[in-house]
């Protein structure tokens, strides 16, 4: 079974992070509360989080500084960012500056923003299911095939199978990419295409050679 994703929740009013756990439950994956700019800074140097919703306005770190120091910092400088914000234009502007991927008015729609989290949760765990493949291969590859009870053929075999379930999961996500105006989400889904593609042409080289 799948590892949940950790969605992490910012808003310093408690009665919004309930509408938005509401919300998001449907999605049945971890989501995580900060209560201000600070505390979820903390959070993310514990945990690895495939999406970020934060409000605009907060006391002390606003989310516009918050998405800021996230930004900066190497391990998350590209986990994605959805800001909640007042119907203002310059808030738009400075989100987009601030390196967030998206944003939404409040009082937004609750299937836009459960739709929106989808896309960027389905993209992380694509991401994170890639990287472990990557690993797995690498690892095979370096392990004697004799100790690893296959043969080479039967080792390519079985990436090529496991790889190929990655790719049909990507065709959905692609699918999802293409009714969506977000070119945010759409650029982070060619993104992975690219990655499958060059894992894909490598394990055929492989799978000729074998």
């Amino acid at each position: 079974m799948m590892e949940k994703a950790k969605i992490l929740l910012v808003d310093d009013r408690e009665e919004n992070l309930l509408a938005l756990e509401a919300i998001l439950s449907a999605l049945d994956q971890e989501l995580v509360r900060a209560t201000s700019g600070e505390e979820a800074l903390k959070a993310l140097l514990v945990d690895e989080f495939a999406v970020i919703l934060l409000d605009v306005q907060m006391p002390g770190l606003d989310g516009f500084e918050t998405a800021s120091h996230i930004k900066r910092r190497e391990k998350t400088k590209d986990v994605p960012i959805i800001f909640l914000t007042a119907n203002e234009p310059n808030h738009a502007f400075r989100g987009y500056a601030a390196g967030a991927v998206d944003y939404i008015a409040k009082p937004f729609d609750p299937w836009v923003l459960r739709a929106k989290v989808s896309v960027f949760v389905d993209l992380y765990q694509k991401n994170r299911q890639l990287r472990e493949q990557a690993a797995l291969l690498r690892h095979q590859l370096e392990a004697s095939v004799g100790d690893s009870g296959l043969t080479e053929s039967g080792l390519v075999t079985e990436l090529l199978a496991r790889l190929a379930s990655v790719e049909e999961q990507l065709d959905v996500l692609s699918a999802q990419a293409r009714v969506t105006v977000d070119t945010a989400m759409a650029e982070s889904v060619s993104q992975l295409e690219r990655r499958v593609a060059r894992l894909r042409a490598a394990m055929d080289a492989l799978a000729v050679g074998a």
